[in-house]
């Protein structure tokens, strides 16, 4: 078996003297899976993402990237090594998308020809060819727009693992799904290793190739897609019938 990219053993976190975050929680997510975890505002999912590039440090068990505790990693080199997808894509307004995109090539001190090639590739991979977006800035762009130059920036020294964050919780349903089905088509074709956190239990299911359901900092469920729509937990269930059913055109 693959060893993993990213692994939790018995994690604990919790800010001094308030409830903990995180209860003891293990997972794995190996080279080239992308590992969905679903549950309520609150659940503590983001913060398992803040755990693995070291934002946030485990206050009981470990966590490893590259198989190596994140308490040895020097930070900025962990998360250089890490694309970071947020919600509203964080761009710099000020910064072109040409410029955005090149963020992370610029200080890890590449050649100014290999980052132009680079931001070209990856704007043209996400569907924004260069010729017409390169030069634009954010405030020129749909929320659709601005969220697949994040993705581009993620993407831009091909890092191993992809953390993301509610990624496309702002973009309203039509644009959602658009953007939803470029990072599967780029999840085949890339097979970066990908974590992301997400309310939207469809969302989970389309995008993950197992799913984890977090529930008051514990994982409470973690198996495939299939596996999980058919659980008989209480908690899990809740989720499930949070999914409005299709619509059915009348006569």
């Amino acid at each position: 078996m693959t060893d993993p990219l990213v692994s939790f053993h018995d994690v604990e976190f919790s800010h001094s003297g308030s409830t903990p975050v995180v209860v003891d929680l293990s997972l794995e997510c190996t080279a080239g899976e992308t590992i969905a975890i679903v549950g309520r505002s609150g659940a503590g999912k983001s913060t398992l993402l803040k755990l693995v590039n070291r934002l946030l440090l485990p206050t009981g068990g470990r966590v490893t990237v590259h198989g190596r505790d994140t308490r040895e990693w020097d930070p900025i080199r962990l998360r250089r090594g890490i694309g970071y997808v947020l919600q509203e894509a964080g761009l710099f307004p000020h910064m072109t998308v040409e410029d955005n995109v090149a963020v992370v090539p610029v200080l890890e001190g590449w050649e100014p020809a290999r980052i132009r090639e680079r931001t070209r590739e990856l704007l043209d991979l996400v569907g924004m060819p260069a010729d017409t977006f390169a030069s634009r800035r954010p405030g020129e762009l749909s929320g659709g727009q601005r969220q697949r130059v994040g993705l581009a920036r993620a993407l831009a020294v091909d890092p191993p693992i992809l953390l993301m964050d509610e990624p496309f919780g702002a973009l309203d349903p039509i644009t959602r799904a658009d953007v939803r089905r470029e990072f599967a088509r780029l999840k085949q074709q890339l097979r970066t290793t990908a974590l992301f956190v997400t309310h939207d239990i469809s969302e989970a299911f389309a995008l993950g190739d197992r799913v984890g359901v977090m529930e008051a900092g514990r994982l409470i469920a973690f198996d495939v897609p299939d596996r999980i729509a058919r659980s008989g937990d209480a908690r899990v269930r809740a989720l499930l019938d949070s999914v409005p059913p299709p619509t059915v055109p009348g006569p």
